[in-house]
């Protein structure tokens, strides 16, 4: 049987009591106002606060259009909203933060983009963003990076719209670390953007805090891509070639004017000998690398509850 919901919002949910309510009532305020059928498919990151207490009290009160996840730990955004696609049951699939700061009206921009275009992904991005200086700084070397090291568009955002299709695609990685920008984009390069508003933080403090992001960022690194190993690799290559010259340079002196070498020559040939073994070891990395992604098969999330 066929589902007859249109829209699935999906809402990765950490410590968000205060911004839960008026969230969905802003929700379902746009799609009412549409006539459009849709559900909100809260996926509860193992909170400290009590947004479980209210996420289960808006599925009683909205039993048809709430769907209620709690995962086991705290697993991130990405992996929780990742785990929210596998009970998406719409055919367009939106998925927006808890807290407010892109405000839920803004939903008819995404819907508005993706009916102009029909692109399967449309990301919403923001002209001038309600964060710290220090949070946008953050925000932005990671796109930059993402742009640069991943030939990533680098103007995603954690508000986008993606057809249930695409959606269903994704759900075969089984990569405990999920980034969604960069799986999204190894299956389509059908994007369109839209400008969106966003606005200060109304409630809560962001969960990413510098150190977070840098976390993020280095995890985005190690798992897709191969930079790390690239740098051993090149990097070991230029150093051996650099002692290379350095010991020509004193073979010669030592050879044409007879000048005493003392330690000179084993430390050149120390370094040498280094970059070769570093060199080596980077190329045994990307072959290792490969096989620990095959390898590695932790779920991404672990769930607790369903209600």
């Amino acid at each position: 049987m066929l589902s007859t919901v249109k829209y699935s919002v999906v809402v990765p949910v950490f410590n968000s009591e205060s911004s839960l309510e008026e969230l969905f009532t802003g929700l379902k305020a746009v799609f009412d106002a549409q006539q459009e059928q849709f559900e909100v498919v809260f996926v509860e990151d193992n909170s400290k606060d009590r947004s479980w207490e209210i996420i289960a009290n808006l599925k009683k009160l909205y039993p048809d259009h709430v769907t209620a996840i709690k995962l086991s730990k705290n697993f991130g955004q990405h992996n929780a909203t990742f785990c929210g696609f596998s009970f998406a049951k719409g055919e367009l699939i939106i998925t927006i933060d808890d807290d407010l700061q892109t405000p839920p009206s803004e939903v008819t921009k995404l819907i508005g983009e993706y009916n102009r275009t029909g692109a399967d992904l449309v990301y919403g991005y923001y002209g001038r963003k309600g964060h710290s200086r220090i949070r946008n700084l953050g925000s932005q070397s990671l796109k930059t990076s993402a742009k640069v090291f991943h030939n990533s568009p680098g103007e995603g955002s954690s508000f986008r719209l993606l057809t249930s299709d695409l959606a269903h695609k994704i759900l075969r990685h089984e990569q405990n670390f999920i980034f969604l920008d960069e799986v999204l984009l190894w299956y389509t390069n059908d994007l369109a953007f839209v400008e969106v508003a966003h606005l200060p933080r109304k409630y809560k403090q962001s969960g990413y805090s510098l150190p977070a992001l840098f976390r993020l960022f280095a995890n985005v690194v190690l798992y897709y891509t191969m930079v790390p190993l690239k740098f051993l690799v090149y990097g070991g290559f230029l150093i051996s070639l650099v002692t290379f010259f350095i010991g020509i340079y004193f073979i010669v002196k030592k050879m044409v004017y007879n000048v005493p070498l003392g330690f000179t020559s084993l430390i050149v040939t120390i370094l040498f000998s280094t970059s070769i073994i570093l060199f080596s070891l980077g190329v045994l990395g990307e072959y290792l690398s490969r096989i620990y992604q095959v390898q590695n098969r932790k779920p991404p999330y672990s769930i607790k509850k369903i209600i």
